[in-house]
């Protein structure tokens, strides 16, 4: 069974350019996780790397041997058929919370980077979902393999500028004070947990098509190993930048100090990876609430976008702050789940 590299690439980059939602491509959510807490942030950072590694992998090798054509498929075999029910809703409402989130944050940076209102942000990105929806996965996959690279591209060059800095060493090593300092414990566990049971709604779906286990495996290993090399990157970044709490879209400042030139490309590739995780996440709740309801997709696509744009309307900051951490802490017992259950028969 030859792996297929071409679509083990597209697994990749569907899988980051899901995960690399508003919250991290605009650095909030690293900053919230880990680079508030300076070199143990760091640390955190290369725990959490190996769970999207392995796990990820894992998770969709195990929904593509058991068929699963939904996240619904996969936690009721993980959970049982009563409790994996009942977390299927919690994940309807977890998706919704996050979608809210995403299209607040293209809000945020319609507003704060580009001038215009909050919004025409969400209205523009609303507006462009429904069309890549209606082109179905090849959509998301076409809009990922052109984001993702470029996200990470970006993310080395902020890199190796801050590296120039001459108080580079001394940063990455520094560990400031944190009231909830005990939240770095189990920040490495609650944001792999957060990202990968939210990242199921599409890549379940993804791995059954592609139905190819060395396929699938390379792709969660590729994935997983590239979310790494962005967080890390995003991290050492991040941690040049003086009361890095203090901002909406951290990314955006320190490329407007450091890299002004690229500036507004930048912040094209930012609001692409928040576009990419909106598309992401609609999908996989499109796909389980078909199961439910028979009306016509871009019905429910469009009732999925009214639900989260009265919830947008909440501050992007405040939203972030409260909603990740809380979904981080229930997700735990998603991926505790996952690397107990032993894999079913090979493809």
């Amino acid at each position: 069974m030859r792996t297929n590299l071409s679509a083990a690439f597209q697994i990749a980059a569907v899988y980051v350019g899901t995960v690399v939602g508003a919250g991290f491509a605009t650095g909030r959510e690293i900053v919230e996780f880990f680079s508030r807490f300076g070199f143990i942030g760091l640390v955190s950072i290369l725990m959490s790397g190996y769970i999207f590694i392995f796990l990820g992998a894992k998770l969709m090798l195990i929904s593509a041997r058991i068929q699963a054509t939904s996240y619904q498929e996969l936690n009721e075999y993980l959970f049982g058929r009563m409790i994996g029910s009942a977390i299927n809703i919690l994940m309807l409402f977890m998706l919704l919370g996050v979608c809210a989130v995403m299209l607040s944050g293209a809000g945020a940076v319609f507003e704060e980077q580009i001038g215009l209102s909050k919004y025409t942000g969400i209205f523009i990105t609303i507006a462009l979902s429904i069309i890549v929806m209606v082109l179905g996965t090849k959509g998301i996959f076409a809009v990922n393999s052109f984001v993702v690279p470029m996200m990470i591209a970006f993310s080395f060059l902020l890199l190796l500028i801050t590296m120039r800095l001459p108080n580079f060493s001394e940063q990455i090593l520094y560990i400031p004070f944190a009231e909830d300092g005990w939240k770095s414990v189990v920040a490495p566990f609650s944001y792999a947990a957060l990202n990968l049971s939210l990242a199921q709604a599409v890549l379940v779906p993804i791995a059954t098509e592609i139905n190819h286990e060395k396929t699938i495996k390379w792709g969660g290993i590729l994935g997983g190993a590239a979310l790494t090399i962005i967080l890390l990157s995003s991290h050492l970044t991040l941690v040049m930048l003086p009361q890095l709490e203090s901002y909406e879209i951290p990314m955006a400042v320190i490329m407007k100090t450091f890299a002004s030139s690229l500036f507004w490309v930048y912040v094209f590739i930012i609001y692409g990876e928040i576009f990419t995780s909106v598309i992401g996440n609609v999908f996989g709740i499109e796909r389980q609430v078909r199961k439910y309801v028979a009306i016509p997709s871009i019905v429910t696509v469009c009732f999925i976008f009214i639900i989260c744009f009265f919830i947008s309307l909440i501050n992007y900051g405040t939203l972030l702050s409260y909603l990740y951490p809380l979904f981080g802490y229930i997700s735990i017992i998603f991926i505790v789940l996952l690397w107990m259950k032993p894999f079913e028969k090979p493809l």
